[in-house]
């Protein structure tokens, strides 16, 4: 049982990337099966580009989306009103309008005529019912009227409204055109509507009557050929072909077929996984070695695979607004543009499995991936955020009209949806990564270059400190800051890692600064007086005072790597020689520095710019030809001993940050080219 633990144990790291790796498997077959298995790639007017197809299994032929809406504004525009009929104090209305009519100045036989004319009308308007009006563009000729528990449909027409009792009194009146106006104006001020809009009735009946709309157009039994290879899909096969793709999202099938449609799935997925690991394994070897930095990438691969899967499941028309190209800007941010560029890639091909016109959204996405990796080159200023919008708008802008030509053969078409969905997507990508990016820093405990440009920041707090307490120490930082990244640009490193470790990569010699000669402005040396191995110790703590501070301040692990390969496992050459001066025999250990070497090629930078800026303040009368040989002592030094054999950095690239040390130095000292007389 122990030896069994010991195993898990040894090899717990490489069980963790199984486990993650068969998790992200199982996930996305998962995400795979939320949205069916049709396979084929249709357009509307092109042929057919596969085999005879029959219908594998009975299913309707859906109406189209279009179809059913006319069908729903069609009904909402024809069904007929409810109204509920109140029951009003008729004998008070007419007495208060006959009240009104007897004010008037008419003889008393007309008057009593406009009251029984009154006494006529007014009970039958009521009785049959009352509205001002209905409302603009009624087109039913019906009406539904209810009156207590009666619910009765009666044509608009037997309904009282201000005109229909205007043109009825017209025809009473004809004669006293004089009191026509009158009695117009006293129906139309004392006249109350006793029928009122009934809500929940309507809406009952409009539900009624939308759910009686027939989904369905017809009916394609098992067998039945569909459509033959080199046919065109008119729009009746595109219904049909479109109900069949449908279909298979709903159609579970035969437990047999669905166990080979999730191994068919598991195989292609496995495939995609596997390209992941050779490729980190092969060429980001420091990747594959780190957990965490695994978990980030399939993590966010899970991301956009979950997000877009949501999004074709239940708002396939806004596929475009997921901001795929989120995934290679974060990946970018921490690791470096080929890995993101292959990661978005896969994932982009998996997800060719869920959408619809994969082959178009295949190349929509990767050209979007690249050109976002290449225009979005700073995240950390903001005029740079415009841009960016603007090239991942652009190229999504011009990739999907060329699409459209070939589909359609002109621009009359256009769905200016999709456009819209293209200018939300770079808005999303570019604000969306930025606090991406913070959140994975803390949740995965890794650093963005967005991070690297705050702590290059010389007014932060650790290198004020700095600045005070060892001022020599300081500005030295500065230097070496300036040469490695200069260096750094020139190889295609990380200038700004490798500009942030410079900085704070003697933060150690703040708690001893006066044992340090750049610090020792009053000609006084500490280590006159101390034994050689004991200077050497003070030295070399420098390194591991650092690494205490940094924790202590929270500093990232990727700079806190400079603080302890800056010396590698180099020795303290001066206190070395003079010991070996005083004694033949001499513990080598305690004048070597505990390391480990520099084990990548910003942190070789570090080394050679830190060693040659420190060496080149002990040169005296310099000139071009002492700088050369000075720089080319140090550096070979450095690899003669070994200090960077474990650093990805070529002879050549060794060879450019030589020539551009040279050149920096000379500069440094004001030194120009002797001409001849």
């Amino acid at each position: 049982m122990r030896k069994f633990l010991n195993s898990i144990y040894r090899n717990a790291f490489l069980i963790y990337k199984v486990l993650i790796l068969t998790g992200a498997l199982v996930m996305i077959i998962y995400l795979f099966s939320q949205t069916g298995s049709f396979q084929y790639e249709f357009v509307k007017n092109k042929a057919w580009q596969y085999h005879d197809l029959k219908a594998p299994f009975d299913f309707t032929i859906k109406k189209p989306d279009e179809e059913i809406q006319k069908e729903k504004d069609s009904i909402k525009s024809h069904i007929p009103l409810f109204y509920k009929k109140e029951n009003l104090d008729v004998s008070k209305i007419l007495n208060q309008i006959n009240t009104l009519v007897s004010q008037s100045n008419n003889p008393d036989n007309v008057i009593e005529a406009l009251i029984n004319l009154n006494s006529r009308l007014i009970p039958g308007i009521y009785k049959k019912g009352y509205i001002k009006s209905f409302p603009a563009g009624y087109k039913n000729p019906t009406v539904f009227l209810i009156s207590g528990n009666v619910l009765k449909e009666v044509p608009v027409q037997s309904v009282y409204t201000e005109n229909k009792i205007k043109r009825l009194l017209e025809k009473k009146l004809s004669q006293q055109p004089e009191n026509l106006q009158l009695i117009i104006q006293l129906y139309r001020e004392n006249l109350p509507e006793n029928l009122k809009p009934d809500e929940h009735f309507y809406k009952q009946y409009l539900q009624q009557k939308l759910a009686s709309i027939s989904l369905n157009k017809g009916l394609i039994l098992k067998g039945q050929t569909i459509i033959k290879k080199g046919q065109i899909v008119t729009p009746e096969k595109y219904e049909i072909l479109n109900s069949l793709k449908i279909a298979y999202g709903q159609n579970t099938g035969k437990i047999s077929q669905q166990i080979w449609i999730y191994a068919g799935y598991s195989v292609l997925v496995a495939l995609v996984l596997l390209m992941l690991v050779l490729f980190l394994k092969q060429y980001r070897p420091a990747i594959f070695e780190n957990n965490v930095k695994i978990s980030l990438i399939v993590f966010n691969m899970l991301l956009m695979l979950g997000l877009m899967t949501f999004t074709v499941k239940y708002y396939p028309a806004y596929v475009f607004v997921v901001p795929l190209t989120i995934l290679p800007l974060i990946l970018k941010a921490f690791f470096d543009a080929r890995t993101a560029l292959f990661v978005h890639i896969l994932t982009v091909l998996l997800l060719g499995f869920v959408v619809t016109n994969s082959f178009e959204f295949i190349f929509l996405q990767m050209i979007a991936g690249i050109v976002s990796i290449l225009t979005v080159s700073e995240l950390t200023k903001r005029s740079n955020l415009f841009t960016s919008v603007g090239n991942i708008v652009l190229v999504y802008t011009i990739g999907y009209l060329a699409f459209h030509l070939v589909y359609e053969g002109d621009f009359s078409v256009i769905n200016y949806g999709v456009l819209i969905q293209f200018i939300f997507n770079g808005l999303l990508a570019i604000a969306l990564s930025h606090q991406l990016i913070l959140l994975y820093e803390k949740l995965f405990g890794l650093v963005s270059d967005v991070s690297l440009l705050e702590y290059t920041n010389t007014n932060s707090k650790l290198l004020k400190r700095l600045a005070d307490k060892a001022p020599g120490t300081f500005n030295h930082s500065i230097q070496v800051a300036n040469l490695s990244e200069a260096a750094a640009n020139a190889v295609n490193a990380n200038s700004l890692l490798v500009r942030a470790g410079a900085l704070y990569h003697d933060i150690g010699k703040m708690l001893n600064p006066f044992y340090f000669t750049e610090n020792q402005t009053s000609g006084v040396n500490y280590h006159d007086n101390l034994p050689p191995e004991e200077s050497a110790r003070i030295i070399i703590k420098h390194v591991l005072d650092g690494v205490e501070l940094a924790r202590k301040n929270n500093l990232p692990d990727r700079i806190i790597d400079f603080i302890r390969t800056h010396h590698g496992t180099g020795l303290v050459q001066f206190f070395y020689k003079k010991a070996l001066e005083q004694n033949p025999v001499v513990d080598e250990s305690k004048f070597r520095y505990p390391g480990p070497n520099p084990f990548n090629k910003e942190t070789a930078i570090l080394m050679m710019a830190d060693s040659v800026e420190a060496a080149s303040k002990s040169l005296r009368e310099p000139t071009a030809e002492k700088i050369d040989k000075f720089v080319d002592k140090i550096i070979d030094h450095q690899l003669h001993t070994g200090l960077l054999d474990n650093a990805n950095i070529t002879l050549k690239e060794i060879s450019m940050i030589k020539k551009l040390f040279k050149k920096k130095l000379k500069n440094i000292y004001h030194l120009r080219v002797e001409y001849p007389d």
